[in-house]
């Protein structure tokens, strides 16, 4: 693919286009050569960016805002974050640009809608595409924004502004600095994909995360959009596959009240509430998916999902980050761990044992409560709570599963977490000193 377009469809690039089009707009382009089921879409290349960078003479402005950032201060990071954020999204889109993004919009028209109808101005997801994301030694999980469920010419070429401004979301300027990436050197690109309403969604990964299980396939899935489930806003059903002949060895369901539809959290109908959420048939269909992207990239996969009219699509694929994580023998303290009362339990999310004091955070904003050596506790957690999770010695969370972004990061940090308990925020209280086994 020539270095030199600013949008791509997503069969013009393949994996080794990741300085164009970065990790996810190259994975989509390979699953869309490889007759993978993925929706279509094309990408606003991260050549485009560093043009609008360019046009509007932004690099000293933002390199400004940054000057002397201590990213370990989260007011100053925050601050720092919101100016270079604005300088973004007051600057106008180059207009042969804009005028190209409506042209590919419009484009997406002559695609049949999965529902088989031709649709005037088509729903799209907008998603961010670091050309420093998805790599095997960083996943650079959920740093940049996705945007759901866009419709309409400008409202799409606002969107990609937003998600290049979402390069310099605090947590993503924060991951950055501490894993030694220029802030000029990381570009970004967009990709636009026609949405799937999803009925079901979830991630699979091809390897056990926990466990590092290479016989395994782990699936997990929840009611409505998938975003819910990265977030671990809801606890997913979870089951788990034997890789070489298929067979499902695990279902654990879980009851889920809400879910994502469009743009709104709505409450899950009543009569879906208790169901399971993948038949037998799609557990195996999507696990078939599972084995031939890992075969094709001759390494384990993180792969997003989404089910509409019984219909699977894969939306994304990843290297799964955290395989090489040190296993460390932990049978002397099992021992003394079994003479302590248990307090809570969950899903296993990341192996280890630590103790510490608990110190829980409702939401991101009080990440500056954390101190070195606390135990983290807290309804979910987002990319917005990584600095505090770079301080504590384990994570607790109320809600989510084994691919929830405290599962993820936490098995990156390589410090216990246990997902998914209900009820931690209300039961443990602050300073008082437990132990979690991951």
């Amino acid at each position: 693919m020539s270095p030199n377009k600013y949008l791509v469809w997503f069969k013009e690039v393949g994996k080794e286009d990741v300085a164009l089009v970065g990790g996810k707009g190259a994975n989509l382009g390979e699953m869309s050569q490889m007759e993978i089921p993925v929706p279509p879409g094309f990408i606003v290349t991260a050549r485009a960016y560093y043009h609008f960078l360019d046009e509007n003479n932004l690099r000293p402005k933002i390199r400004k805002a940054l000057e002397n950032l201590d990213v370990t201060d989260p007011i100053n990071l925050e601050r720092a974050s919101n100016n270079v954020k604005k300088i973004i999204l007051h600057a106008k889109v180059p207009k042969k640009l804009a005028s190209e993004i409506m042209g590919y919009y419009s484009q997406l028209k002559k695609f049949k809608g999965l529902r088989g109808l031709i649709e005037k101005e088509p729903l799209v997801a907008v998603r961010s595409s670091a050309t420093a994301e998805d790599l095997p030694t960083a996943s650079f999980a959920g740093q940049q924004a996705t945007f759901l469920n866009v419709k309409g010419e400008f409202a799409v070429v606002d969107a990609v502004k937003a998600a290049w401004a979402s390069l310099f979301e605090a947590r993503a300027i924060f991951y950055r600095q501490q894993n030694h990436f220029d802030h000029f050197k990381v570009g970004i690109a967009v990709p636009v994909q026609k949405m799937i309403q999803s009925e079901t969604s979830g991630i699979m990964f091809t390897v056990s995360p926990v466990s590092n299980d290479k016989e395994t396939v782990v699936i997990e899935a929840v009611w409505g959009l998938g975003e819910l489930i990265v977030q671990g806003t809801v606890t997913p059903d979870h089951y788990e596959i034997n890789k070489e002949n298929l067979k499902i060895s695990l279902k654990n369901h879980v009851r889920q009240d809400k879910m994502m539809a469009g743009r709104k959290i709505v409450s899950v109908p009543t009569k879906l509430r208790n169901k399971i959420k993948l038949t037998d048939n799609q557990i195996v269909k999507l696990a078939i998916l599972g084995k031939k992207l890992e075969k094709h990239y001759f390494h384990p996969q993180d792969i997003e999902f989404a089910i509409e009219k019984n219909e699977i699509y894969i939306v994304q694929t990843r290297p799964i980050t955290t395989l090489n994580s040190t296993s460390v023998t932990l049978e002397p303290v099992k021992i003394e761990l079994k003479k302590m009362p248990v307090i809570l339990e969950g899903s296993p999310a990341s192996p280890g044992i630590k103790s510490g004091p608990v110190k829980i955070l409702k939401s991101a904003k009080e990440i500056g409560k954390i101190m070195v050596g606390d135990v983290l506790v807290a309804p979910q957690t987002n990319p917005d709570f990584v600095p505090a999770m770079k301080k504590a010695v384990a994570i607790v969370t109320d809600h989510g599963g084994r691919t929830s972004h405290a599962a993820i990061v936490s098995r990156e940090l390589g410090i216990p977490a246990v997902v998914g308990t209900e009820n931690a925020t209300k039961k443990l209280k602050n300073g008082q000193v437990v132990t979690v086994d991951g």
